[in-house]
């Protein structure tokens, strides 16, 4: 394989952004209404496994997921087929934003199988996007965050109308709502 300099400088970017996947980082690439939705992802996560450094690991992890990729789609990596995956991800994200909204709205609608099926879905079209781009550490990553978002109790805890996590669901949806609205998700 020949050498250049555009593939070195890509994956120095990606390895540094990944190495600094903190505050300031986000902030780079996530805009402030995506970032206070990880920040009550973080505390649903905090209360649910009752372990902060989990919880951090969960947001870092996405952190970098989401790095990874903005530094993939800068530098055009993808093909053709790997943007129709991405264009397809992206609609199964709204849709699944959309669900997340419409399950918090209208009480005593929620079905923790349909929100853990799209979420599940998506980390396997993510997981099919970036299989040429990134390494199984990363995949692991993706793994792991759509795992841990996707699991039935952590979604029934979440939408149970008497749990404390009631005001942090409130402030998820409401984030989610701004970015619909703006045209972001």
């Amino acid at each position: 394989m020949d050498f250049s300099s555009k593939d070195l400088a890509m994956k120095a970017q990606k390895k540094i952004l990944s190495n600094m996947a903190n505050k300031s980082v986000v902030q780079m690439f996530i805009d402030d209404t995506s970032s206070e939705i990880l920040d009550e992802l973080y505390r649903v996560s905090k209360e649910f496994t009752g372990n902060s450094i989990e919880a951090k690991k969960v947001i870092k992890d996405l952190v970098k997921i989401v790095v990874k990729v903005a530094v993939l789609f800068k530098h055009n990596r993808f093909s053709e087929e790997e943007l129709r995956i991405a264009q397809n991800f992206k609609k199964k994200l709204h849709q699944g934003a959309m669900t997340a909204i419409s399950f918090y709205e209208v009480e005593f609608t929620f079905d923790k199988a349909v929100m853990s099926d799209i979420l599940t879905s998506c980390r396997d079209m993510m997981l099919k996007l970036v299989a040429a781009h990134l390494t199984p550490k990363s995949h692991g990553r993706i793994n792991h965050v759509f795992n841990h978002y996707s699991d039935p109790d952590l979604l029934t805890q979440l939408y149970n109308p008497k749990d404390p996590f009631k005001t942090h669901l409130t402030k998820i949806c409401t984030g989610l709502n701004k970015l619909i609205e703006e045209g972001k998700l």
